[in-house]
């Protein structure tokens, strides 16, 4: 018994089967495996096909996307397990239905995932899961775990969830009732915020979607029994929010969540195949092109593509735009305006993907036209490079707040009515790229890289958030062999 309590924590680690989730979810496995924690990484067998078949590094056979990282003496396990769904079905284009599965059908796959491997190596001791799913609770219990919830987006997102039943009281999340447009300015840990800065769906006017019901359940019940969460954000960010948020729970902000090295890919997390678009950036010059990407999930209409891809062209800015297959839906691929890409053929690179890290630390990149996901913020400040906001849904409404109003470190894409104009567009292009504003984005931007720096750097705040987090993930494990 006194040998087991010495041994390093075994964990767990099940990410949301969705890209934005997988990417800092491998990272973090990545990164607790350099701290000695074991670590046992679960993917669905759907995202596990889409990756293997996307990169050129793996055979289609292959069955261990972590087999490099355990070269480098990592003790990382993989395995793999169904979402309910068969692998070919088409995820994109029946989004409810596989959210209904994931609701419904995933617990079930995951406890006897879950409870073999338990029953195979007692040494497991925690669970770690994206603070999307529904289920921790319940098999954490069943299986003795500590469980540890990890939140991939900024800690301003979850406490706004946390406070749904506040929103609803004071009339900001209530179908039934006419929507309060007044500034929100009662939620703890918030200073204000407008009601169209919530989240997409808190500004729903239907909450019966299977959307909704995860959200409910995994984050405004399910999240808030975990032992402690993890955040991919930054302490001297969101500072007020964290504070708040760790009267509730123990809570650690850990972010950004980058490997040592910023392009560096041990394991591969793209479902799509990757063009490499360095000999292109390299005959540019310096900070002259607009990257342009809006996520590995959100959809958008054919008619907003229709009006950035002119407002681009009006522009005359160099860009590289990653345009991925199904932006519109996974049955119309075909969605620029006819001839588009003959007419920028000497100044615009379209490919439907790329290793959005390599692009955009690429210096030739001046600016970064975005769905505003967290993950694409992230990278975004990390490489100095100021943002035109276009958020689609969900977090991505309230990440253009921090970004726009709160660190100035980027504009908005649309006007007052909300709406995508070609005109609009350019002017915003040319704001970012070549006017005066472009330089008091970068200074900003530099400032907030600087923060997100000196909390990776040697006695920052996310490396002693993680290391404490460490030491309450051993006091716990410990304490939970002790019982057995």
């Amino acid at each position: 018994m006194s040998d087991r309590r010495t041994e390093n924590p075994h964990a767990i680690f099940i990410p949301l089967p969705l890209q934005g989730h997988l990417i800092p979810s491998v990272h973090l496995a990545i990164k607790l495996a350099s701290k000695g924690i074991t670590i046992t990484f679960i993917n669905t067998e759907s995202i596990h096909h889409s990756i293997t078949n996307s990169s050129s590094e793996y055979s289609t056979t292959s069955n261990d996307l972590f087999a490099e990282a355990r070269k480098s003496g990592l003790d990382i396990r993989y395995a793999t397990v169904s979402d309910g769904l068969p692998v070919g079905f088409d995820r994109s284009l029946n989004h409810d239905q596989y959210m209904e599965c994931l609701f419904h059908v995933f617990s079930a796959h995951v406890d006897e995932v879950v409870g073999n491997l338990v029953k195979r190596d007692p040494s497991v001791s925690c669970l770690i899961a994206d603070s999307f799913h529904v289920w921790p609770l319940m098999i954490s219990k069943k299986y003795k775990l500590v469980n540890i919830s990890f939140w991939t987006e900024p800690a301003l997102i979850l406490n706004l969830y946390y406070h749904m039943d506040l929103l609803k009281k004071y009339g900001h999340y209530d179908p039934l009732i006419d929507k309060n447009d007044d500034v929100i300015d009662y939620i703890p840990g918030v200073g204000s915020i407008k009601p169209t800065d919530l989240m997409s769906y808190l500004q729903a006017t239907n909450t019966k979607t299977v959307s909704h019901n995860i959200i409910r359940k995994a984050l405004f019940e399910d999240a808030k029994g975990a032992d402690i969460i993890i955040c991919n954000t930054i302490q001297e960010l969101e500072p007020h929010t964290i504070s708040t948020l760790n009267q509730m729970q123990p809570f650690y902000a850990i972010g950004p969540i980058f490997p040592n090295d910023f392009t560096q890919e041990l394991v591969s997390t793209s479902l799509w195949c990757e063009l490499d678009c360095t000999h292109w950036l390299d005959n540019k010059p310096h900070g002259s092109v607009l990257y342009v990407s809006f996520g590995s999930y959100a959809h958008t209409s054919k008619h907003d593509l229709e009006e950035i891809a002119c407002g681009l062209l009006q522009s005359g800015v160099d860009f590289v735009w990653a345009l991925r297959p199904d932006l519109v839906s996974s049955s119309d691929t075909n969605v620029l305006p006819n001839g588009f890409e003959d007419q920028v053929k000497d100044h615009g690179l379209i490919v439907p993907w790329c290793n959005q890290k390599t692009v955009i630390s690429h210096p030739s990149i001046g600016g970064f036209l975005t769905h505003c996901g967290w993950n694409s913020i992230l990278e975004s400040i990390w490489c100095g490079v100021p943002l035109i906001c276009f958020p689609l849904l969900t977090d991505q409404l309230t990440n253009r707040k921090l970004v726009v109003d709160d660190w100035k470190i980027g504009i908005n894409l649309c006007g007052r009515k909300n709406l995508v104009d070609r005109e609009e567009v350019t002017k915003r292009v040319k704001e970012l790229m070549m006017e005066e504003k472009s330089n008091e984005l970068k200074i900003e931007i530099k400032k907030v890289k600087r923060t997100l720096e000196d909390a990776l750097a040697t006695g920052g705040s996310s490396q002693r958030n993680l290391d404490q987090f460490i030491s309450q993930v051993k006091l716990k494990t410990n304490k939970c062999v002790c019982k057995v």
